[in-house]
């Protein structure tokens, strides 16, 4: 569930000094892990996490049915390739499709992205069509969100993932942004400001307390959807701001298993080559790295490590009961500069929205989507800003 610190003797820089602290130097930590014993001291967060050390995860992975099936559906990458594939029907048999032969799927999202820019009016047009509809069945996804209990009272949506990145999701996303304020909905919608390949990375750093990575230049980062696996070395620059404000990509390597037919234990070895090759890279640049892995993957992620829904696209039988990812690569990667690994896990969509905490803090109550294979979900609350919202009630 989480690295058992076993003796005093173990502890070495700032977990030596929490040792020895008071109470009050403490108090950050979660309830069930401010424990009277230097040997029971966890020193990173359990895995799909409720409690982290700067938010509260109310909901994430968000399932919600109705007639045709589930809502969030209507608002993924293959939606949208669906609602242009309508749009592409009629002018086909008219002879006259902008997009010639080639297959919705195929169409690249920096094709499409030029065509808006500078094709025909005809192109253009179409684009336009489908990006409506889009944001027409994602301001209504949106809508039936903000319905639930848990993502009651939101403030604020940043939206990243793959869609994110090119200008004709980016216009998309705006466009539900006025759609829903227009229906007099006043909620912010903004762009998740890193590339969604990056974002994916650094979030990970906050899925652990800061005092945990003090002393260290960088950890490693995993970042796990349906069509690529990245791994990466962010890093922290905690001398330049110790809330991980600086946080960067320092490198990382991709790979693309979707283009690949696949077996689970071959994506795992796959990935741990890419973490050992990450190591070396990270020792030759002298990128003094934590011993920690920060793990993002799709699905509801249980405390031990294992995948209870959600991981369909992943390749392989990610959701068995005896698979379990942490403890796999921690048993291929023991140890990371002398020390123990320590390995942590949460939803992919949790740790991309985390990525935003920097700019996220001023609101109580805020959320992310990451439109990809599928549609992540994540609401957040800002824990300091409940707190004092509290007193002041």
């Amino acid at each position: 569930m989480f690295e058992i610190i076993r003796t005093a003797r173990d502890l070495s820089g700032p977990l030596a000094r929490l040792a020895s602290a008071g109470s009050a130097e403490r108090r950050f930590l979660p309830e069930r892990f401010q424990l009277p014993r230097v040997h029971d001291l966890p020193v990173i967060t359990e895995h799909g996490a409720k409690l982290l050390p700067s938010v509260e995860v109310d909901s994430y992975n968000l399932e919600i049915r109705d007639d045709e099936g589930f809502v969030g559906d209507r608002a993924s990458r293959s939606a949208f390739n669906a609602i242009m594939e309508e749009w592409r029907e009629p002018l086909r048999k008219l002879g006259g499709d902008p997009l010639g032969d080639e297959k919705t799927e195929d169409v690249s999202k920096k094709k499409l992205d030029e065509l808006l820019a500078n094709g025909d009016p005809e192109a253009g047009g179409l684009i336009h069509s489908a990006i409506e509809a889009f944001a027409n069945e994602l301001e209504a996804v949106i809508r039936r969100f903000l319905k639930t209990a848990s993502w009651r009272d939101t403030e604020a949506i940043v939206i990243g993932g793959g869609f994110r990145e090119s200008r004709v999701g980016e216009l998309a996303i705006g466009r539900a942004g006025v759609l829903l304020k227009a229906g007099g909905t006043n909620i912010d919608i903004a762009l998740i400001r890193n590339h969604p390949d990056e974002a994916g990375l650094i979030g990970a750093a906050h899925l652990m307390p800061s005092w945990t990575l003090e002393g260290f230049d960088g950890i490693l980062a995993v970042d796990i959807g349906g069509t690529n696996i990245r791994a990466g070395v962010v890093e922290l620059n905690l001398k330049k701001s110790t809330k991980l404000e600086k946080a960067k990509v320092w490198k990382s390597e991709l790979w693309r298993h979707g283009d690949e037919k696949t077996k689970r234990d071959e994506a795992v070895d796959q990935l741990v080559d890419m973490l050992k090759d990450l190591i070396k890279s990270a020792g030759k640049g002298k990128i003094n790295l934590a011993p920690v892995i920060g793990i993002g993957c799709p699905g509801l992620i249980t405390p031990d490590g294992s995948i209870e829904a959600g991981a369909q696209n992943l390749p392989g039988n990610w959701e068995a009961k005896s698979f379990n990812l942490p403890a796999s690569i921690r048993d291929a990667i023991p140890e990371i500069g002398g020390h123990e690994t320590a390995v942590v896990m949460h939803n992919d969509a949790v740790v991309q929205g985390l990525s935003e905490l920097p700019v996220m803090r001023d609101y109580v109550h805020w959320a992310a989507l990451t439109i990809g294979t599928g549609l992540g979900n994540v609401r957040f609350t800002t824990r300091q800003k409940r707190e004092t919202k509290s007193k002041k009630e």
